[in-house]
C-alpha cells in the first residue's frame, strides 16, 4: 500500500506475546507515516508502565479502535490457530459478514 500511495485507511491489530517480540516494530512505527494506519499493539505479557491493549484480540478491544462502518471493511486475519479462532469469534460477535473475513492459518515451528 505505501508503494501505490493507497490513500485508504488501515487498522492493524498486531497481537504479540510480548514487546521484545515484535517484528517490524521500527518498520511499522514508519509507515504510520505514510499510510493512514492506525496501528493497534496487544501485548499477552506487556512491560511495566504498558499503557497499550493487553491480553488477547477480543470483540471489546476490536470495537475500541474500529471506526464507524466497520461492517463495510475487509478483514485479513493471518496467525496460528487459537488466535485466528479468537480473531474470527470477535468478528462475528461484531457483526462483521462471513464473506469480509479473508484468512491465512499457520503453525509456530
Amino acid at each position: 500500500m505505501a508503494d501505490r500511495d493507497d490513500v485508504r485507511p488501515v487498522v492493524l491489530f498486531y497481537a504479540n506475546g510480548d514487546w521484545d517480540g515484535v517484528a517490524f516494530r521500527e518498520q511499522l512505527e514508519e509507515l504510520r507515516h505514510g499510510l493512514d494506519l492506525t496501528l493497534v499493539h496487544v501485548l499477552e505479557r506487556p512491560p511495566n508502565g504498558w499503557r497499550g491493549e493487553t491480553g488477547y484480540i477480543t470483540a471489546e478491544v476490536l470495537a475500541r479502535h474500529l471506526p464507524d462502518g466497520y461492517q463495510r471493511f475487509q478483514y485479513f486475519i493471518c496467525g496460528p490457530d487459537p488466535m485466528m479462532d479468537a480473531a474470527e469469534s470477535a468478528l462475528i460477535e461484531l457483526d462483521v459478514p462471513p464473506e469480509r473475513v479473508h484468512t491465512e492459518r499457520f503453525d509456530m515451528a
